[in-house]
């Protein structure tokens, strides 16, 4: 897996100093950008581990970004630690409405800000080696803590149609999620806000208050009108939030993105010395996110390795628009900057489709992948 990325988006040369300095001896990837007009460019374009945000930014100001950036499907779940001048109650309570993770005041030290952002991602030292990372297809435990049934039956079918190898536990008391998890750690927990007496916040306290599950990534489940549970729960430090009715892919997603796991085998591999590319038969926001974010490691991966070969099987997509378009744009862009042979694969239907776009009206289309692999 790549290094985690980290996202500074404050007008302070001095802000960027010091948190350049803080991770200097961390195996993390520090990006600078010096209002929110060009944070958002870079969270789209690098899609950040965690975001560090000031409030006070000329052209676009840090409220304004992370209300941008809470809107956008594809980068709402990017935590974000906001830094303000103001400790006022007032001021926390607004970007905690919004949805953040944290917030530090200035003046900060180095330590601190590590300390923040350790909670978030796991800062290893540079030089300790390199650690397999966990991949999709890795067993996985979800708890899910919720009092109506159907919804814990809806989790454990999501991660059914997927053919994972997870085991999703449910049950309706706090209580008995607190006994589950002293005796099988979790990977993820998804708890009910909806649950009396605010249970859902009192157990998350106890999780967080606990060294074994401290780290163990919580999420809330809520009714997508349910604001103000939504923002207290995200005050206190929640992962983020699952709305009801649960989407599938979306809630997959999620918990991929919250255990770290590597889902590019679902994309990514080599066939007879051939790195395959190959796009689902739906392209939605998140896996064209999914693709995206593995690209550009996975071409320096494969041109490390030797190879100079690249097909792009979109042979199973349905249909052609502008999300595919641009996902074709990029690998023959990414493609063409380090001389790598490029060839695409999809059905006639798709071919005309494709080539109905200016940008890829000059696009050879290859029926299948054997054939395509045969003429480079």
């Amino acid at each position: 897996m790549p290094a985690p990325k980290i996202l500074s988006v404050d007008d302070s040369k001095m802000i960027h100093t010091i948190i350049g300095k803080a991770f200097k001896n961390f195996d993390v990837q520090c990006i600078f950008a010096s209002n929110g007009v060009e944070g958002l460019a870079a969270a789209a374009r690098e899609k950040p581990d965690v975001m560090i945000l000031d409030v006070t930014m000329p052209v676009m100001d840090g409220v304004e970004t992370l209300t941008k950036l809470k809107a956008d499907p594809s980068l709402r779940d990017i935590p974000v630690i906001m830094l303000t001048a103001e400790a006022g109650k007032e001021n926390v309570v607004k970007v905690a409405r919004i949805g953040v993770r944290d917030y530090i005041i200035k003046p900060f030290t180095e330590q601190l800000v590590v300390e923040r952002v350790g909670r978030i991602i796991d800062l290893q030292p540079k030089g300790t080696g390199t650690v397999k990372a966990k991949t999709i297809e890795d067993p996985a435990i979800i708890l899910v803590v919720d009092d109506k049934p159907a919804i814990i039956s809806q989790v454990q079918e999501s991660v059914a149609g997927q053919k994972l190898p997870w085991k999703v536990i449910g049950t309706a008391q706090p209580g008995e999620a607190i006994d589950l998890s002293s005796r099988e750690m979790p990977d993820v927990i998804l708890v009910s806000l909806s649950l009396p007496d605010k249970a859902a916040y009192n157990f998350f306290q106890m999780m967080r208050a606990n060294t074994k599950t401290k780290s163990v990534p919580v999420f809330g489940l809520s009714v997508k009108t349910a604001i103000d549970e939504q923002s207290a729960a995200q005050s206190i430090g929640f992962n983020g939030i699952v709305t009801k009715p649960l989407d599938p892919a979306d809630l997959i997603y999620r918990l991929t993105r919250a255990m770290n796991l590597d889902t590019s085998k679902r994309y990514f591999f080599v066939e007879n010395n051939i790195q395959i590319v190959k796009m689902p038969a739906e392209v939605t926001d998140l896996n064209a996110t999914e693709i995206g974010h593995y690209l550009t490691p996975k071409i320096k991966e494969m041109v490390d390795s030797g190879l100079s070969k690249m097909v792009l099987d979109a042979s199973d997509v349905t249909k052609i628009d502008m999300m595919v378009i641009k996902l074709i744009l990029n690998v023959i862009q990414a493609c063409g900057e380090l001389g790598i042979k490029f060839r695409f694969v999809g059905s006639p239907a798709i071919g005309q489709q494709a080539k109905a776009f200016e940008e890829t009206k000059d696009l050879q289309i290859f029926p299948d992948r054997a054939t395509a692999m045969t003429n480079f």
